[in-house]
């Protein structure tokens, strides 16, 4: 025997043997099965299909798969979802696994050596072919099948080999006496096993009908619908096979009887339960109602964690685990006294609102750690269909429960701590709003009896505590923002980030490394020089990707240079992450017309905002540029309508719109800007520019400023503060409805900056322009 050897992407298959001459399909789903049929269509359109030893087996080694396989054709693949492929395959020839091939590659390859079958007609084969070709029309007819079409296929004596190939293919059902078959190279023994395979398949077919006579005389016809039933039963009884339905029907029996649930809900896996007995084992509507019974056992309807709130408890794991946020800490150290002393489970919905990173998820777990609650997460991000929290109802087809019953189930418990991650990002669609589904949940008048559609029953969601967490409250839906108490988690301080970094991140990478914190040692200027240089947000993510970075980095200096431990400074940093990725904006040192510093609020925290006014002389065109949004231009539109109404005040020539351009810039024109707090700052930077007075370089600015010269309010003060305090500037005007705000500036800031508050724009100017002594009635 010629040994031709070929190597082939190979696919183990499970519960499937393919014989040569034979024409069968399959479904793929493991992903090295996928990158092997991707590799066969590249490649001539040949693969290597061989069985497995245990079809149970997930990921099989060579120990786990036969020796003999098929070498087929691919003839045809279909995509059935995301994960499974379809493929159509014809059987080619035998081949001997030589050798098992699965390095690093995607797929596994297989070294195969093909077996050739010598076939030399004789008296004797032809007399086997005959027998065989007269047992197989036996065992059809009475299988009622329609097998002959295929078999014709093939020319018994002429091709006696492919012959035998097809009817073991489609008469055998054991899976081994398959493999046999094909390892089987021989045609003699080959015919006598398949022979001897079919007889054995006609006596059982046989035994089977005999069966099915003896159960039909019992049955009258009311009692049809049991007859499959009632066949299994009879074939199980004269096979001594356990009854599995039996045992099935059983555990849910136990079930009902020994968990503790409410009275509709053991009405309802009654009826359930009543429904399934009747229905034969191998029906869908039978999957589904035991799907749907797992689901209602798996649901803790009677079980509770015992909540122990202690507030100093509380406040302690809010201080181990999170620096700053005095204001959130003592919001909810606050919450939780009222729920201490009323004992009641009623109570405000807290809503978390903040940039990303500063925590918002962790403090949630911090309350859930205090309380001894269990912890449950649902990420509403990008949320469209109502189901998501209701449940499908059972009709449709792949229904499941709502996120709400499996937040329980992941809880195994009733009183868990439940947390709406992102809420501002709820969408919706056709398929209906996921934002008016939590009203009801957030509702303790309502939640009593929450209705998941698929369940079908009430959950009782009055002892769970609910936590959501939002970046802007721009985007949530007012009747749900109606039912939560907002609880604002601003950005760090510089002075929080740095704590932060020595006293929680750093020791966090070193311990996830298993390194002690005596191998790298970090100086207070290098945790700046990252901050400042390498992250601008208002959390801590960015900061903590960086540490991790730089540590990694100093680790493998270690090892190179061979060093016992290393101190990380200033220029070690630059050294390790390459250049600085941001600079602060600098506050010019001279006194400037037209010129002004105003301050923003942006994702990552504060920042500074120079705006920038050049007259010159023209038709009275008025540019905007900088990339400004529609608030920013709203506001430019609304400062020049002032300053020309209020001209004569100012001093400035009163037909200066006629014959003046004026061109408002926001230097970095590239970054988008938006937001309601420019008005004063372009204001003050217009009656600069058409006075010819200067502004004080150290002064910054923010507010809005309606058509009557009135300074109205804006948010973000204390990170506004603190981006103007970083650029050196000394001195900020604020509106003065902001002066409650001033105290939620650190201490060692405010203590450093002149704040301002105003009413009106005179008084801005009074304070920005050098030499202004306007009065405004």
């Amino acid at each position: 025997m010629a040994k031709n050897l070929y190597t082939l992407p190979l696919i183990p298959l499970r519960g499937l043997t393919i014989f040569p001459n034979v024409v069968a399909h399959f479904d793929v789903g493991r992903k090295k099965s996928i990158a092997a049929i991707e590799e066969a269509m590249l490649n001539n359109e040949e693969i290597f299909l061989i069985p497995q030893k245990d079809s149970e087996i997930e990921d099989p080694e060579r120990e786990d798969i036969y020796n003999v396989g098929t070498l087929c054709k691919i003839k045809q693949i279909l995509k059935m979802s995301d994960k499974t492929i379809r493929v159509l395959v014809e059987g080619m020839e035998r081949g001997s696994l030589v050798e098992y091939i699965a390095d690093e590659e995607d797929y596994i390859k297989g070294s195969v050596e093909i077996l050739e079958v010598n076939i030399e007609i004789n008296q004797e084969i032809e007399a086997y072919i005959k027998l065989l070709e007269k047992d197989f029309v036996n065992l059809v007819s009475l299988a009622g099948d329609n097998y002959l079409e295929i078999v014709k296929l093939a020319e018994p004596l002429e091709d006696p080999s492919g012959f035998v190939d097809i009817v073991a293919s489609y008469a055998i059902e054991d899976d081994d006496k398959k493999q046999e078959a094909l390892e089987t190279i021989d045609l003699n023994k080959r015919i006598e096993l398949v022979v001897e395979q079919v007889k054995i398949e006609t006596d059982i077919l046989k035994i089977q009908n005999k069966l099915s006579k003896k159960v039909k005389k019992h049955i009258d016809e009311e009692q049809k619908q049991f007859y499959l039933r009632e066949q299994l039963k009879a074939i199980q009884e004269e096979l001594g096979i356990d009854d599995e339905e039996k045992k099935e029907l059983d555990k849910y029996e136990t079930l009902l009887s020994k968990t503790k649930i409410p009275k509709q809900v053991k009405e309802k896996v009654k009826y359930e339960l009543s429904r399934l007995k009747s229905m034969p084992s191998s029906s869908s509507e039978g999957n589904l109602i035991r799907s749907y019974l797992d689901w209602v056992f798996n649901i803790p309807w009677n079980k509770k964690t015992k909540e122990n709130i202690d507030v100093k408890k509380a406040k302690d794991v809010l201080d181990n685990e999170h620096y700053g946020l005095e204001d959130v800490k003592d919001r909810i150290v606050e919450y939780l006294a009222v729920k201490q002393i009323s004992k009641s489970s009623k109570g405000p919905i807290l809503c978390l609102v903040g940039p990303p990173g500063v925590g918002k998820t962790s403090i949630a777990k911090s309350i859930a750690n205090s309380t001894n609650r269990k912890y449950a997460r649902i990420s509403l991000g990008g949320m469209k269909d109502e189901a998501e929290i209701r449940g499908h109802r059972k009709t449709y087809v792949g229904a499941i429960p709502g996120r709400i019953a499996y937040a329980l189930k992941e809880a195994k418990t009733m009183n868990p701590l439940i947390l709406f991650d992102e809420i501002d990002k709820i969408s919706s669609s056709y398929k209906g709003e996921p934002s008016d589904a939590l009203l009801e949940v957030l509702d303790s008048e309502q939640n009593k009896t929450f209705r998941d559609n698929y369940l079908e029953l009430d959950i009782d969601l009055s002892k769970v505590m609910f936590i959501a967490t939002a970046n802007s409250l721009e985007t949530i839906p007012r009747p749900l923002l109606d039912r939560m108490e907002i609880i604002e988690v601003s950005g760090y301080t510089y002075e929080e980030k740095l704590n932060i970094a020595k006293n929680h991140l750093i020791l966090k990478v070193l311990d996830e490394i298993g390194i002690s914190s005596d191998k790298i040692e970090f100086k207070d200027e290098a945790i700046n020089e990252i901050i400042e240089g390498y992250t601008r947000e208002s959390g801590v993510r960015s900061l903590s990707r960086n540490l991790n970075s730089i540590i990694r980095k100093a680790l493998a200096r270690m090892l190179e240079e061979n060093l016992n431990n290393i101190i990380i400074d200033k220029n070690m940093v630059e050294k390790l992450l390459g250049k600085r990725k941001f600079e602060f904006d600098k506050i010019d040192k001279e006194d400037k017309i037209g010129v002004v510093t105003g301050m923003a609020w942006t994702a990552y925290g504060g920042d500074t905002l120079p705006v920038e006014v050049m007259a010159m002389k023209g038709s009275g065109k008025l540019e905007l540029t900088g990339k400004l949004g529609d608030v920013m231009k709203e506001s430019a539109k609304a400062a020049y309508s002032y300053v020309r109404a209020n001209a004569d005040k100012f001093k400035i020539e009163e037909n200066f719109y006629k014959n003046k351009d004026i061109h408002i810039h926001a230097p970095e024109g590239a970054i988008p800007k938006d937001g309601p707090s420019a008005g004063i700052t372009m204001v003050t930077a217009l009656v600069s520019a058409l006075s010819g007075k200067k502004v004080k370089h150290n002064v910054a600015m923010t507010g809005e400023v309606t058509l009557t010269g009135r300074v109205v309010p804006i948010g973000g003060l204390k990170e506004k503060s603190l981006a103007a305090f970083r650029a050196g500037i000394d001195t900020i005007i604020i509106p003065k409805e902001n002066e409650k705000d001033i105290e939620k500036i650190p201490n060692s800031i405010r203590e450093k900056l002149n704040i301002i508050p105003v009413r009106q724009v005179n008084e801005v100017l009074k304070n920005a322009l050098i030499g202004e002594d306007t009065n405004e009635n």
